[in-house]
């Protein structure tokens, strides 16, 4: 099984890329954020990758930029109705970290904002994804005389997160309320607090 593609960018689609390994070309489909944030076609790229394989279509590659996605992609599959697809637009609209605090909260119209994700889907996912790890972890060392199992830290949504998740409410495409978080929390650094990250955001939206 493919884990990981490391190689030149050769294309990029509406719904794949292909990563070109010692002139071997392996397409990865991969969701649309993950595509925004591929490197200039020519440069190199790293992939992580969950490889599937069907009777009906072969093998399929799907890619991520990090571990964290990759993982969260891979419990997601796990849940019934969730196929691939639904599992991309999920991610698309909420991070792993994200994801994990929308199922803490049991924000379920937070996950509903997935392309193809109902409000039925979007409850049993939520429901489902509950006490399970959606990232791989940060692990630290324990206190001599603790039970020695590792410890793993509880994703934190960041500021961030959470004001494009506010600007995704508001019907803004997720690609531009990145750029305008982004800009906002240059100018005006993350000790602003959520609410005024979120009015210089909309502010460099022109809105």
């Amino acid at each position: 099984m493919i884990g990981r593609l490391r190689g030149v960018l050769a294309e990029v689609d509406l719904d794949h890329c292909v990563i070109d390994c010692a002139g071997v070309g392996y397409m990865a489909t991969c969701g649309s954020r993950t595509l925004s944030r591929l490197p200039a076609i020519g440069s190199e790229a790293i992939l992580y990758v969950h490889s599937q394989w069907s009777a009906e279509q072969g093998p399929r590659l799907y890619g991520f930029l990090d571990r964290d996605e990759r993982k969260a992609f891979n419990v997601l599959v796990t849940i019934q109705g969730v196929g691939p697809k639904a599992a991309l637009s999920v991610l698309d609209v909420l991070p792993p970290a994200e994801l994990a605090a929308a199922v803490a909260r049991e924000d379920k119209a937070a996950v509903a904002r997935a392309n193809g994700v109902g409000p039925k889907l979007a409850l049993r996912i939520v429901t489902e994804l509950k006490g399970k790890p959606l990232t791989e972890g940060t692990f630290s060392p324990v206190a001599v005389g603790v039970h020695s199992e590792a410890v793993v830290s509880a994703p934190v949504p960041s500021i961030a997160g959470e004001a494009v998740a506010a600007l995704l409410g508001l019907g803004i495409a997720e690609m531009n309320a990145r750029r305008a978080v982004e800009q906002a929390l240059s100018d005006k650094g993350e000790e602003a607090g959520l609410s005024a990250i979120i009015r210089a955001a909309l502010q460099e939206l022109g809105k």
